[in-house]
């Protein structure tokens, strides 16, 4: 064994460093990784030291007691554990104020007669959030007056601890907190302050339609610089052709999605460092959605793009939003993190001038309701059932629909697959499989506009008996009619 090999390059932990961590008696993943930190900010590194610390504990005939084979059913034992909130409940939404379910985002096609509709396109969930969100509304609605208001401390106080806790962000202050009726809206109110209308920005594709609409409909020109797919079907950053465009289209303002939409994406450090290494070297100012960070599952860790550098804490202004995390879209209301105080005074007078960027009180009581320590719980809850849907969706996909491409999300509930080759092969357009879909009653969403040429995007947050039954469906019906 080469002991100077770099197992972990995030952390350069070589070989003989964690052959040593196992000899002094680590017999586990954590344990090296709490020795070493190989493997602690990287989900490739994790892989990598995962095998490599197999191989040792193999070959000095060690139990691993990590190994899920050595202990059978343990898997089923991690998704049937008893869960203290309820993710089962089949919700009825119809008539309550839900396009999920009351629309069909397709012209003229309805679902046939003997089908019921599963929502699975827009990006919002159909669990019952966590209890505190209804009851802290309904506490403040008891006062029967909603006059003019001043945000609460309490409010601030939520958000620097909620970051605290789950993004282990240290140093955030109230004065670097500012209020945005929406993510989209904090994007624009961000480029107007970096750039002139007709400016180029830097986005990466498959891209979230929101972006499109924004940057569009606010007169900037957008640049795609394209995901590209590894061997192990993840998607990943081209560098080069990003660098390409940085420099030779003058860029000097991007949109960056973390985690992203809608490729699910959950960036490992290096590719954040890299990423805003060459938006430091091009003088680019860098608008980061964060609205999916919440949203992680297991094996992965969001890190904040403001967190991977001072310079980047300083050129970068980060949206988030608890309306993804605890299904609020309705109530409006997300907020901004800017620590460069001359970034932060210009956004916040931008954000005004419209005087249509103005906080609900209800939203602010539901923010606090969602930040408590029930609200911790529920999202740790969320994430295992929907990454239980994931790894059911998934391995569903590449079983029975042969010819459909997908890359299994890290983060987020949304699924994007590429029908390319099923197309092809059975003669089929991309609009007639969505069409096909929706007629059984799977309402899933058109992946053009998110620049996925022949992909369609699915919604995962559903109690696990509809996502099988979506799925079951579109087996019977569709990918193996032919």
């Amino acid at each position: 064994m080469n002991r100077e090999k770099v197992i972990c390059a995030c952390h350069h932990v070589t070989a003989g460093e964690i052959e040593d961590a196992v000899k002094d008696g680590a017999a586990s993943f954590k344990e090296v990784k709490k020795l070493t930190k190989a493997g602690k900010s990287c989900g490739k590194c994790k892989k990598k030291v995962k095998k490599f610390m197999e191989a040792i504990l193999e070959e000095q005939n060690i139990e691993n007691p990590e190994c899920v084979c050595a202990e059978p059913g343990r898997e089923a034992e991690r998704e049937t554990q008893p869960m203290k909130y309820d993710f089962t409940t089949i919700m009825d939404r119809r008539g309550k104020d839900a396009i999920a379910v009351d629309e069909i985002p397709f012209e003229n096609v309805e679902v046939k007669e003997g089908f019921d509709r599963i929502p699975m396109w827009v990006a919002d969930m159909n669990f019952q959030t966590v209890p505190t969100v209804a009851e802290a509304i309904i506490e403040r609605t008891k006062h029967r007056a909603y006059g003019y208001f001043m945000p609460r401390e309490e409010y601030y106080d939520a958000i620097i601890n909620w970051q605290k806790t789950r993004n282990h962000v240290e140093g955030l202050t109230k004065e670097c907190i500012g209020y945005e009726n929406g993510v989209l809206g904090g994007v624009v109110s961000a480029l107007n302050v970096f750039c002139s209308r007709g400016d180029k920005v830097l986005l990466h594709s498959p891209t979230y339609v929101g972006f499109t609409h924004a940057l569009e409909n606010n007169g900037y020109d957008i640049v795609h610089s394209p995901l590209k797919r590894d061997e192990d079907g993840i998607w990943r950053i081209d560098f080069e052709d990003m660098e390409q465009k940085l420099k030779e289209q003058h860029i000097h303002a991007a949109v960056f999605c973390s985690p992203h939409n809608p490729c699910g994406r959950v960036w490992e450090r290096w590719e954040l460092e890299r990423v805003m290494e060459l938006y430091r070297k091009y003088d680019v100012m860098v608008v980061s959605d964060e609205i999916w960070s919440d949203i992680i599952l297991d094996g992965y860790t969001h890190i904040p793009t403001q967190s991977v550098s001072e310079d980047a804490k300083q050129r970068t202004v980060a949206l988030y939003a608890p309306s993804k995390t605890f299904n609020l879209a309705g109530l409006i209301g997300s907020y901004h993190i800017i620590y460069n105080p001359q970034i932060r005074d210009r956004v916040m007078k931008e954000s005004s001038l419209s005087h249509y960027n103005m906080m609900n009180v209800l939203s602010m009581h539901a923010l606090i309701g969602a930040y408590k320590p029930e609200g911790q719980e529920w999202v740790d809850e969320l994430c295992k059932v929907l990454s239980g849907n994931v790894d059911y969706a998934w391995n569903y996909i590449r079983e029975h629909f042969k010819g459909v491409s997908v890359s299994r999300p890290q983060g987020t509930y949304m699924l994007l697959l590429d029908c390319t080759q099923w197309c092809e092969e059975h003669k089929k357009t991309i609009d007639e499989v969505q069409r096909a879909g929706v007629e059984v009653g799977v309402i899933w969403q058109d992946g053009r506009p998110f620049h996925s040429p022949c992909g369609i995007r699915m919604n995962l947050a559903l109690p696990r008996v509809l996502v099988e039954e979506a799925f079951d469906r579109l087996n019977k019906y569709i990918f193996a009619e032919c």
